[in-house]
């Protein structure tokens, strides 16, 4: 997984409406990068719905929000559709950046073993520097928790 203090690796994905989206398209802003294991399921759809509910606070800072899943664009827009989603998200069936990011890792439940994605967060400064990994997220208060770095160190 990447480290606070290094450069946020670039990339290109499209978003829930086919659109090309660069993370240099938002140099100058700060980037909240989140990655997800699966639209519409329950831990997935409370955060996206949490980080749509203080997505206002987070333009007043200069941010962005980026979630990414494996998901593919037409799931990604249904998604935003069915729960008023006000966030990007991003699809990487690849999981070209989900690697990049260190966000795919083995995972273990009732016994057995298989790859998916680790829930984390990546916030990048203007700079493009990564100043803070929150990794094996917990889903409640977690958008809160973010805002709240943020205007700690938006000030």
């Amino acid at each position: 997984m990447l480290k606070e203090g290094q450069k946020a690796p670039d990339f290109s994905l499209n978003d829930q409406n086919g659109n090309l989206v660069n993370l240099k398209d938002f140099e100058n802003q700060w980037v909240i990068v989140y990655f997800y294991p699966k639209a519409d399921t329950p831990g997935c759809t409370v955060e996206a719905i949490d980080f749509t509910a203080y997505l206002e606070e987070f333009k007043l800072k200069n941010a962005v929000i980026l979630g990414i899943s494996k998901d593919s664009e037409s799931k990604l827009c249904k998604f935003v559709e069915k729960h008023d989603l006000k966030i990007t998200l991003l699809s990487d069936p690849e999981n070209k950046v989900i690697e990049q990011y260190g966000a795919w890792v083995l995972k273990k439940m009732y016994g057995k073993e298989y790859m998916g994605i680790q829930r984390s967060t990546f916030l990048i400064n203007p700079d493009g520097t990564i100043v803070k990994v929150w990794d094996k997220v917990k889903v409640k208060g977690h958008a809160e928790e973010v805002k709240n770095l943020l205007t700690e160190l938006y000030l």
